[in-house]
């Protein structure tokens, strides 16, 4: 069966689009037009810029067009949306709002104490993988995929802490608190060991843990959430393996290797970079340093023919 059965507006979700459109539009106002209005505020740059912009297109592939109806088919969809949102999605989204922005924002009264507490690398650390590894323990997975409140309400808590775990290895806002040298690496060591034992239960689980996939009258509830309930009334649906031929089986475990994967990649590119800038200063530090040497006269003469 087709996804086109669903409709166009829930599989493109137009209002979504036009939410997106309104960010970036006020994204635009804040950066350039209304920069005067913020204290120490610099020209936007055309990477910011870009980060911004990539982040919004990002975040419409992954929850307004038909990605978000094929996660209720599909458990591994659902894992690599997940992966995408909290480790792909976030940390480009933080990259594109200028540090003066986030510095207005996080000086607030209330935000200013949330964040220097919840920002600390080992509380933003445990917090995220705790959560996240809560949310997919099957009693509550089925719970917040077939309620509209609650799963708002997990969606936005898990990006806070997103955003509070990618926090210390970006520092964006040049904040205190920030990690350096070696501390980077065991931290992102430590975000994928303690992400580990969530995607293992998953990946080598027997049987189908979520009912949301394998029970029909489960499965509507969640489809529900995305595909309006007047279009769903017409339709006769018995559950998602009208859309796809593989099992549940090996569907939950792709979701599981999927979630991995991703996170193992986008890790080994903050490492790949992080070495990147450690060259990059050993070699600055390096020519500052012959040049004082050269400068005292102490560098070694040329030889004599």
């Amino acid at each position: 069966m087709h996804l086109g059965i669903f409709g166009f507006f829930a599989l493109w979700s137009p209002l979504f689009i036009i939410t997106i459109l309104f960010m970036t539009a006020v994204y635009f106002l804040i950066t350039v037009k209304w920069r005067s209005s913020f204290k120490e505020s610099e020209p936007l740059t055309i990477k910011q810029a870009s980060y911004f912009l990539i982040s919004m297109i990002l975040l419409y592939a992954i929850k307004g067009s038909p990605v978000e109806v094929m996660s209720t088919m599909l458990f591994s969809v659902h894992m690599t949306q997940m992966a995408t949102l909290y480790l792909v999605f976030t940390p480009v989204l933080l990259l594109g709002i200028p540090s003066w922005v986030w510095k207005s924002v996080i000086e607030l009264p209330v935000i200013k104490s949330i964040f220097r507490v919840a920002t600390k690398p080992l509380i933003a650390l445990v917090s995220f993988n705790i959560v996240f590894s809560v949310y997919h323990i099957p009693a509550v997975f089925d719970n917040v995929r077939t309620d509209v409140t609650l799963h708002g309400l997990f969606t936005f808590i898990l990006f806070i802490l997103a955003v509070f775990m990618w926090w210390p290895l970006l520092n964006p806002a040049n904040s205190k608190n920030d990690l350096h040298g070696l501390k980077k690496i065991g931290y992102i060591l430590g975000s994928a060991v303690l992400l580990t034992p969530a995607c293992g239960l998953i990946i080598f689980a027997e049987n189908p843990l979520y009912a949301t996939y394998y029970d029909p009258k489960e499965w509507l509830k969640a489809l529900a959430l995305c595909v309006p309930t007047n279009t769903l009334s017409g339709l006769s649906l018995s559950g998602p393996e009208l859309f796809t031929s593989m099992s549940l089986e090996h569907d939950q475990q792709l979701g599981g290797v999927i979630m991995k994967i991703i996170q193992e990649i986008v890790f080994g590119v903050v490492l790949a970079s992080l070495f990147f800038q450690w060259y990059k200063k050993d070699q600055a530090e390096a020519a500052h340093s012959f040049q004082n040497y050269e400068s005292a006269g102490l560098a070694d003469p040329k030889p004599v023919e």
